[in-house]
């Protein structure tokens, strides 16, 4: 073999029985303190207790929805009800029905007597 190829052979071994060697890994332990620990523990708790809070303001703005929507409903067929009565009394109130029911009960009209009232 020529000079060349035995170098080229010699690096090609080096490198190949030279490997770098790895490092042992270490395992990272996570050391709180105890002010730490506090600082943590205090605030899952207060996410706890504010998540809690806006879940049962919600669920209260929810049931004073649904109750305001039911007295609205309400209202509404009152009006409908007071619409309807007041239909009915201006019914009731005809000239004519009135002059009718005078006779039935046996009343007659003196035209002398009727004063006419205007507002």
């Amino acid at each position: 073999m020529s000079n060349t190829a035995v170098k080229v052979q010699e690096k090609q071994q080096q490198h190949s029985s030279v490997r770098p060697q790895a490092k042992p890994k270490r395992k990272l332990k996570l050391r709180l303190t105890l002010g730490e620990k506090i600082v943590l523990f205090s605030f899952l708790l207060f996410a706890f207790y504010s998540s809690v809070k806006i879940i049962s303001n919600q669920v209260t703005i929810y049931q004073v929805n649904k109750h305001i929507q039911q007295l609205e409903g309400t209202m509404d067929e009152q009006k409908k009800r007071n619409n309807d009565l007041y239909v009915e009394v201006q019914q009731l109130s005809t000239y004519e029905r009135i002059l009718e029911k005078a006779k039935e009960l046996g009343l007659t009209l003196n035209e002398n007597n009727v004063k006419v009232v205007q507002e």
